[in-house]
């Protein structure tokens, strides 16, 4: 294994057939067979598990001249993007549109500068709108010979099927706690005993696992959304929980966006200056005016989407702790994502039978869909916090 696949923690089979892809690459250049080699990727796996790792390895094994040394330029900055042939794209939007794809397919045909290849890394490609899916397709079809496409999903299913029908599919494992704890540990510095409530607490995300690592903050939220199940006594307890979880949510969402909110403010700001100085004052003021109008629209967009990505985070966190109780409940013989809590697992689990934590798990589950379908966030988590405390619910109002 060529040092580049390094940080790719736990997906030695996708080392592997990525690795063979890079050496057929150099025989096709050639004019030799490759075929462990094509021309469009689909990386999928579930978050956390190292897509944009996995397609930013690949790209970099691509353009090094040494297929992934690790140490040259090209291996340092083509995984975040700052390689002159490779592109990592993504979007703080909901999803990709038609003029998105445009944009990527008229990036897609130009020739490569200091490399053989031309990488093109879609971030998220399960956001790729139907009539964006039809813009993008033909490039995937008939790509230009230099163009490597390489997109990244959580699943088959969640990209269109005319799209993930014309790439070759690279499916990741959720990296297991063993691999996480030693991941922070050697690269992190991180001590083992935080380093193992991290990777078992991140249920597989390796993102969410350095955060907790590294950050007090993080720490403390997670037990705050730890603590709603013993709180839910009553109906008013359920939408104050719901309230406060929702009012963490947008705080760490603000924690998140306020920032690139700011440096865009600025930068419209500079961009426009020499224009508001210009002799025609009315032409000037229309284009500050339309540009700062669609900036605040893509703002508000990414904080809509922030929003949303921190509400899914505190319903996972709590799915892992159903899936705690479930396991005590049936004497599982498996680890808790939770063991520090145990004792206090043990009493919730005693409150209550297998199916009514199965309906729970469910109802989590439900919750998690319909922020994808965009149901206000409060009225998700309402509903969610009425049927923990009550999980026959659902099954009575049928």
């Amino acid at each position: 294994m060529t040092p580049v696949w390094e940080r790719l923690i736990g997906q030695q089979h996708v080392v592997d057939d990525l690795s063979r892809a890079v050496v057929d690459a150099e025989h096709i250049r050639r004019g030799e067979p490759g075929p462990a080699m094509t021309h469009a990727w689909l990386i999928t796996g579930p978050p956390g598990s190292g897509r944009s790792t996995a397609a930013g390895c690949f790209a970099a094994a691509l353009v090094c001249p040494e297929d992934g040394c690790g140490v040259c330029d090209a291996c340092r900055t083509a995984p975040l993007g700052g390689h002159p042939d490779v592109e990592i794209v993504s979007t703080d939007r909901l999803s990709y549109g038609v003029d998105d794809a445009r944009e990527l397919v008229l990036r897609a045909s130009m020739a490569p500068i200091s490399s053989p290849w031309h990488v093109i890394v879609v971030e998220d490609a399960d956001r790729m709108t139907e009539k964006a899916g039809p813009v993008l397709l033909k490039a995937l079809e008939e790509p230009p010979p230099h163009t490597v496409w390489v997109l990244c999903a959580p699943s088959v299913e969640d990209v269109l099927p005319t799209i993930a029908s014309r790439t070759r599919l690279v499916p990741l494992i959720t990296p297991t706690t063993a691999d996480i704890a030693q991941l922070l540990v050697e690269h992190h510095g991180v001590d083992l005993a935080l380093a193992s409530f991290a990777a078992r607490a991140s249920q597989g995300h390796i993102g969410r696992a350095r955060a907790l690592a590294s950050d007090e903050h993080v720490r403390m939220r997670r037990q705050e959304v730890m603590r709603v199940p013993f709180d839910l006594a009553d109906v008013p307890s359920c939408f104050v929980a719901a309230a406060n979880l929702l009012a963490a949510a947008t705080d760490d969402a603000k924690a998140i966006t306020d920032p690139l909110d700011q440096a865009e403010s600025a930068g419209l700001m500079a961009q426009f200056g020499d224009l508001l100085d210009a002799a025609s004052k009315a032409r000037a003021k229309r284009l500050t005016s339309a540009a700062t109008t669609e900036l605040v629209k893509k703002q508000k967009t990414r904080r809509t989407r922030a929003v949303r990505d921190q509400v899914d985070r505190e319903v996972v966190d709590l799915m892992g702790l159903y899936r705690d109780v479930l396991a005590i409940q049936l004497e599982a013989p498996v680890g808790l994502v939770n063991e520090e809590l145990r004792p206090q697992l043990t009493q919730l689990a005693e409150r209550s039978m297998p199916n009514d934590t199965g309906r729970r798990l469910q109802a989590l589950a439900h919750a998690r869909q319909q922020l994808v379908a965009a149901v206000v966030p409060l009225l998700a988590l309402e509903s969610l916090m009425v049927e923990l405390k009550d999980p026959w619910i659902r099954l009575a109002s049928a």
